[in-house]
Parts: C-alpha cells; sequence; structure tokens
C-alpha cells in the first residue's frame, strides 16, 4: 500500500511538474531583481519581433490577393503577427517600465524617466495597431520608437544597434 502511495504521488508531482511548467502565459522577467537579463538583448528582441511583424503584414497581404484564399495558412500569419505585437508590449512594459524604469525623487532622473516612458507607451501602441492592420507605417512607427528608447536609455552614441 505504502509503494502505491509513493508512486501515485510521484505521478502526481511529474503530472503538476509538466502542467505547470508548459503554461503558455510565462513571461519573460521574472520580476525579482535577478540580474541576469540584459537590456541590449531586450532591444534587440524588439527589433526582432518588429521584423517578424512586418512579413508576417506581407504575407497576410500576399495571401489575402490569393485567387483561392488559403485560410489556414493566412490565419497563421494574423496569428504570429498578433504574437510578436505582443511580445513587444511585453518586453516594454513587463521588463522596461515595471523594472528598469525606476521611481525617484531625483529630478533629473524624473525628467529622463518621463521621456523614457513616453516613448515605450508609443512602442506598445504601435505594436497594439499593427495587430490591428497590415499598414507597414507602423513597422516604421515602431522602428523609429525603439530606436529613439535604446538613444534615450543607453545615452548618445552607445544605444545598441537594431534594424
Amino acid at each position: 500500500m505504502r509503494k502505491l502511495f509513493k508512486t501515485a504521488s510521484l505521478g502526481l508531482f511529474f503530472a503538476l511538474f509538466l502542467l505547470v511548467g508548459n503554461q503558455k502565459n510565462s513571461f519573460a522577467h521574472c520580476e525579482i531583481p535577478c540580474g541576469i537579463y540584459a537590456d541590449s538583448v531586450r532591444v534587440v528582441l524588439m527589433s526582432e519581433h518588429i521584423s517578424t511583424i512586418e512579413k508576417s503584414m506581407k504575407k497576410i497581404v500576399e495571401l489575402s490577393a490569393e485567387e483561392n484564399v488559403n485560410y489556414n495558412q493566412l490565419v497563421r500569419w494574423v496569428n504570429n503577427k498578433e504574437e510578436h505585437a505582443r511580445k513587444i508590449q511585453e518586453i516594454a512594459t513587463q521588463y522596461f517600465m515595471f523594472q528598469r524604469v525606476k521611481v525617484t525623487d531625483d529630478s533629473e532622473k524624473m525628467k529622463k524617466n518621463q521621456k523614457l516612458l513616453a516613448v515605450l507607451h508609443e512602442i506598445c501602441v504601435y505594436a497594439m495597431k499593427a495587430k490591428q492592420t497590415t499598414d507597414l507605417k507602423f513597422i516604421k512607427k515602431l522602428n523609429n520608437a525603439v530606436h529613439e528608447f535604446s538613444h534615450l536609455y543607453f545615452g548618445p552614441g552607445k544605444h545598441h544597434h537594431h534594424h
């Protein structure tokens, strides 16, 4: 009986482990000050997501124009565009807004933070617009906002390259 209980408990543990370990709603960062993530990598990731959204937009337009629309592929590209736009928003909010742009009483740092937050807000809005449309002007606006954020965040001459 004891052996059966141990086996059942072990099975339950692995089932819970697999269930928790495979949850889709995991976040890119844990909101504790672990210090293992590189800010520059987050900027590069946002740029990669923008490139993926651009490719998705172009494929959506292309597939939509076909005589016999392949709706399965069309839906997949729409979902891809949505997912990458969401990831940009997650980096802008969960990583930068919530963890890197620190609350401060220092007036100089506060001025810089206000500029950073305004640009992060732009990034989130343009990512939302990219979800809603296939208008490539939002790709340009996203790229410009990420570039501006990088310049403000890292300082002149120290920003990290992206598209």
